[in-house]
């Protein structure tokens, strides 16, 4: 019998790449309000409003909307080039002490999870970069866990295409998850689809490995056959994009996996966020309306 999606997942939105433009502080309020009152959404994945006064107008909007709130501290560790696991101590700290502020606004906006990433991968230094990280982490965790229930999630990125981070291959991030879930409950692992090529990975393995972790996931795709082709890397392009690697066969394959493992679950329904971006001169609304066609395709696929 094939049952509603809803069931199993809370449908999100990464809103901050789908609207690009709202990370420089343009048109967020008006972007904010079109996926509050898009029914299609049960989440929504927000970032650093540095504004007081939008801020404070996002969360009356956020707060009458139903949705589930999300941060992602991912775009301020990038923008900045902040890395948690930098072995310069006063680097580290500094990115650790921009994260805490990044949790303190997540708790300001009613969010529940926060997400963040790993500094770079680099093979020469990855045990004492790994350290710094779990001490960073653990800082983080603690700061959180002093201010409420707020859930931490490190994304799985790449570590030697795009954005090279340390966490990482799966193997590396299952012993990562292990080693902080040990001293903190409000920890688990970010999987992203557009992010499992790129770690040149299979679905079924990349999941199985961190079953165990996974506390949040994301929808997206990736182009990765040449350097030379449109939206190479990790730019989160739209489902179906030309020399892409995922579509519906791969989103329901992903979806299937996750529900295998129990991640998609009746009891505490997860959010599952689109994270895509629009290419070049590309509509934000025609890319989430793609979004949505291919979740919708790719879920009456899977046949329970």
């Amino acid at each position: 019998m094939l049952e509603s999606m809803r069931k199993f997942m809370q449908v999100g939105l990464v809103h901050f790449m789908a609207y690009p433009q709202t990370t420089k502080g343009v048109g967020i309020e008006e972007a904010i309000r079109k996926t509050c009152q898009d029914d299609y959404f049960d989440a929504i994945e927000i970032t650093w409003i540095e504004d007081p006064e939008v801020r404070g107008r996002v969360k009356k909007l956020l707060d009458s909307s139903r949705l589930t709130v999300a941060f992602g501290g991912q775009p301020m560790l990038l923008a900045t080039g902040s890395n948690l696991n930098d072995l310069d101590e006063a680097r580290r700290q500094a990115a650790v002490t921009l994260m805490k502020q990044g949790v303190d606004q997540a708790y300001e906006m009613g969010a529940v999870a926060f997400g963040f990433l790993a500094g770079r991968y680099a093979e020469e230094t990855k045990e004492e970069a790994y350290q710094a990280l779990v001490q960073s982490t653990k800082e983080l965790c603690a700061y959180a866990a002093a201010h409420g229930n707020l859930k931490l999630a490190l994304e799985v990125f790449d570590y030697d295409l795009d954005k090279r981070s340390l966490i990482g291959p799966a193997p590396l991030a299952k012993r990562f998850a292990e080693e902080i879930t040990q001293e903190h409950d409000n920890f688990g692992l970010m999987v992203d689809l557009s992010h499992i090529p790129m770690i040149h990975e299979t679905i079924a393995d990349s999941l199985e490995t961190l079953k165990d972790y996974i506390i949040h996931a994301h929808m997206g795709n990736t182009v990765i056959k040449d350097p030379s082709l449109e939206a190479y890397g990790d730019t989160h392009p739209r489902f179906g994009f030309p020399h892409s690697e995922n579509d519906v066969e791969e989103l329901g394959e992903y979806l299937r996996k996750l529900l295998e493992i129990g991640f998609l679950n009746e009891h505490n329904r997860p959010i599952v966020s689109f994270e895509v971006k629009p290419w070049g001169a590309e509509d934000p609304d025609v890319v989430i309306a793609n979004a949505k066609r291919t979740l919708n395709l790719a879920w009456a696929k899977l046949q329970r």
